[in-house]
Formats: C-alpha cells, structure tokens, sequence
C-alpha cells in the first residue's frame, strides 16, 4: 500500500477524541491500545488509503474538468500546485472526513435556493451522495473504491465552496463582460458600451486562502450581501409561487451582487430603465416624474455619475450620428434648416454658413457642427441636467411633451428626457431663495410667483424671449444621478417591492449567462 501524507495539523473531533482518550487509559491498564483503524472514522478501510491511487483519481478528475468558470479555474490551480496532487487535501485526513464538509452541504442545501440559484450548480446531489457513502462506510456494499470517492469530494466540496463564496460576493457574470459585447454599433466596427459602472472583479484567491483557516464556514456564511436591496428581493422570492416571478426575482438578485455603487446616499437621483420613472431622494422629499429614454437601437446606457450644471434654454449640439442618419439628406434644404431652427457652424472657425449651400457629403464629412438655437421648440426642452459620462448623455426637458403619455417610452437616442424638469431643478437647488426660483421660472417662461419677478416682466415686456435670467446654475454639492436596469426594484417612495417589463430584454441575456446558477424551477 502507498504511504499516504499530510501536510496539514489533523484536528480531531470531540467524539474521536473520546476514542483517543479511552486508549490512553486502557495503555495504562495493560491493555492494548486501539489500533489506527479504531482511531479512523473510515474504520478499516484505512488500510486502503493508497495515495498512488488517490493522486491517480485526482488527476483524472482535474483532467476532466474543463469548466472555464474561474471559481472551477482557481480551485484547479490550488490542487495543482501542491508539490504533490493529493498533497493538498481541504475536507479529509487519515482520521476521515471533517465535520465542515456535513456543515458545508447544510449550508449550502439551505441558501442556494433562497438565494434563486440552483442546487446541481453547487454539485449538491453529488457531495451529498459521496457523505453518505463515507459515512455509512458503503464501499463495498455499492461497489465504490474509497481511493476513487475521496478526492472527487475533496474537489467538488473545494469547487462549491469558492462558487458560492465569490458568486454571493461578487455576482455569478462580469456585467461589463456581457453588456459591452451585446448590440453592434449601428454605423462602424465593434460594439456599443452599454455599461460604464466600476464593478469590482472576483476574487477566488480569497475564497482559497479561507479554506485552510479556521474560519472558513463563518466566511462562506458571511458571502450573501447584506444590501437592503438584496434582502428586499430575497423576501420577496420567498413569498412568490409564480414561476416566472421567481425568476425575474432571481436574476435581480444577481444584479444587486455586483460590486459597483448603489444609492446609498442620502440625496440622489436615480433612473430606473424598466420602470420608466425617476425619483429624487433626499432625506425628507421624494419628487417623481415619468421618464423617456434610449429606444432599442439606441440605448440608455447603465451609469453612476454626479449631476453638476444645470443649463437653461441651452443650444443642442447634434451628434454626429444624427446628422448622419436624420439631416444629412436635407442638405442644402434651406426651409428645412429653418423650420427645425437648426444652423451649420465651421468646426475649425465657429463660422455659421448658409445652409442652401452646403451639400449633404459636406454635412456626413464631420468638419461641420450642426446645432438647434435654444428655447422654445429645442428638442432639449428649456432644461438640461449636465453629468459627466462617456456618452454625451444627460437629463433634459423635451418639447414633446406628448410622449410621456406613451405606455411604452423608449423613443431616444440615449438621453433621458424627464417630465417635470421644474421640480428637478428647484430639488437640485435647495439653498435657492425665491428671487432664484423666480429667474428660472421667467427664463422658461413660467409665470413668477414674487412680486419682483412680477415687476421684471412689466419692465421687460418688449424684450425678445426667451429671457435669459438663468442661463447656467451649478449644482453644489453635486448630487449623485444613477441610471440603472432593474425589472424588481422597491419603490423609493413606498419601500413596496415592484415588477416591470424587460424593457431592453436584459433580464433574458443575464438569465442565459448565468446558465446553471439559476434556479430552474
């Protein structure tokens, strides 16, 4: 038989203890010690322990496994750079089994299905049987070789332990990963960024390191997030019965394990997608308003930022994608230029020129700008709410109010387009006396509510509009704006858990990343 080593302390349990204990007192007896099978859980099969055999075994299953998930990638690394495969044993000794490994699977057996991800992912049914067989000491009876048995335990309960630590800790998919690979550019190479959040990557090296410590369950107990958020969906699922409720519920789970920044702070701003609504959220107030936001073909993307400016009957500046797909085509079209109150300016000068002379290729070329003069009738609206991002998106007022009575309000090239951008500003401005208040009111031809801005518009009432009282106003402190994707969310108003559609069909794409993490139901 093959000489079996450890590289470890053996920690005995009370009961194995009790064994040891009761040797020593009958040694002092003159009576002969238990032998090292009386000493084993594994009882005689301990004389079969052939670590040829086992090294063997674990090699093999090593081999076979060619999951390119990094938990399964990180635990591989561990066994393989022991000096010797079964060097590195992390669940059994000569003594047997440990008592983490019974621990482990409870564990496991109870949240894995409270947290909407699925048993078999975890390799449950398999652990679960091999416990038994050890346990019972079953080898024979069902044909199984212990040299066999051992290290495919040893290496799935490693597996389901880093799985489920790091997946709970860090999310079961890199969103970034999924959602930047997703929709190709419309005109160019490669594909759309649709996710520019900060999302911190798995560490399975950490999992690893715990795993030889004494403190690896309460580690492992430790790795569900502790979010309000989280919870709140966590409840929620488990009160649902309706299938496909519980796995919209599941796959927003998911979501609220990525590492990136939720609202947290007392004063924000945030954007649901799916919902179509934004809140205002300070610590005694709570403004909503419907919202328009990127159509399919052109989607909003998912963002953390700080609002900073607030610009009041502001020029638009038309993307260079617009012009190409929407204006180009009038190209010397002189009405059309003036109807849309757009106006064409050298890039390089700032020179406006006359639109009956440029051509549509000079429009495509890029070394003109294209703007539409601000106030009312601007596709901005009269307010726009300025953050820096890498997509030239932003918050604005719309002159097509029309559209937020729409069901479904998906229309945008990306921007979102909120319903009372009034309220927005005055949230934004909370220090703002009422002559301020009363300036913004003027400047987007609000009627003032102080007996000054009253006087102004007497003074003033052969003034061209739009007034410019209020051109820019910074926002200061400036105040946090998330725009996220949430099908399950509470509402920040009622704390009432509430469901919409898959809106972009997100929901759909993180359910086939995740592939055997969700529960299948």
């Amino acid at each position: 038989m093959g000489k079996l080593r450890w590289n470890y302390v053996l920690r005995l349990t009370p009961a194995l203890l009790l064994v040891a204990a009761i040797g020593m007192l009958a040694c002092c007896e003159g009576m002969h010690g238990p032998t090292e099978a009386d000493l084993s859980a594994f009882g005689t099969y301990v004389y079969a322990l052939d670590t040829a055999q086992m090294e063997h075994q674990l090699a093999q299953t090593l081999e076979a496994d060619t999951s390119r998930h990094g938990a399964d990638k990180a635990s591989r690394k561990h066994y393989r750079s022991a000096e010797r495969l079964i060097d590195a044993p992390l669940w059994f000794t000569r003594m047997g089994v440990s008592s983490d490994a019974d621990s482990l699977l409870a564990i496991l057996r109870r949240e894995v299905p409270r947290c909407g991800l699925d048993s078999a992912a975890f390799f449950l049914p398999q652990i679960a049987e091999d416990l038994f067989v050890v346990h019972k000491l079953a080898f024979d009876s069902l044909g199984i070789d212990i040299n066999e048995l051992l290290p495919r335990l040893d290496y799935n309960l490693t597996r389901a332990y880093v799985r489920y630590a790091t997946g709970q800790r860090y999310g079961f998919i890199r969103p970034s990963k999924l959602f930047n690979n997703l929709d190709l550019k419309t005109h160019g190479d490669g594909f759309a960024r649709l996710f520019d959040d900060e999302v911190e990557a798995p560490d399975y090296e950490a999992s690893l390191q715990q795993l030889a410590t004494d403190e690896r369950l309460d580690f492992l107990a430790a790795s569900p997030p502790s979010s309000t958020l989280f919870l709140a969906l966590q409840q929620r699922f488990a009160a649902a019965s309706d299938t496909a409720e519980r796995r919209k519920l599941a796959v927003n789970m998911e979501r609220s394990r990525w590492q990136m920044k939720h609202p947290d702070e007392e004063r924000h701003v945030l954007v649901n997608l799916p919902s179509q609504q934004l809140w205002a959220v300070d610590a005694d107030t709570i403004v909503n308003m419907r919202i328009c936001y990127g159509a399919t073909a052109t989607k909003t993307p998912l963002l953390h930022s700080a609002i900073s400016t607030i610009d009041v009957n502001p020029d638009w500046i038309i993307p260079q994608s617009i012009v190409k797909n929407e204006i180009a085509r009038h190209g010397g079209d002189s009405s059309y230029f003036a109807r849309h109150r757009y106006y064409i300016a050298d890039r390089s000068t700032g020179n406006r020129l006359n639109p009956r002379h440029v051509s549509a290729e000079t429009l495509e070329s890029g070394r003109l700008r294209v703007g539409q003069r601000g106030g009312a009738g601007n596709s901005l609206g009269r307010i726009v709410f300025r953050f820096p991002n890498n997509f030239a998106v932003y918050l604005h007022d719309t002159n097509n109010r029309s559209a937020f009575s729409r069901e479904r309000r998906a229309l945008s090239h990306g921007c979102v387009r909120v319903e009372r951008p009034f309220d927005l500003a005055c949230f934004l401005m909370p220090e703002a006396d009422e002559w301020a208040i009363d300036r913004l009111r003027i400047s987007i031809d609000l009627p003032p509510k102080t007996e000054r801005g009253a006087d102004y518009l007497t003074e003033h009432a052969e003034d061209e509009k739009p007034y410019r009282l209020m051109r820019r106003q910074s926002v200061s402190p400036r105040v946090p704006v998330y725009i996220i994707y949430y099908t399950a969310y509470p509402n920040p108003a009622t704390g009432d858990m509430e469901l919409w559609p898959d809106v972009y069909g997100y929901d759909k794409v993180i359910a086939g990343e995740m592939g055997a993490f969700l529960i299948k139901e």
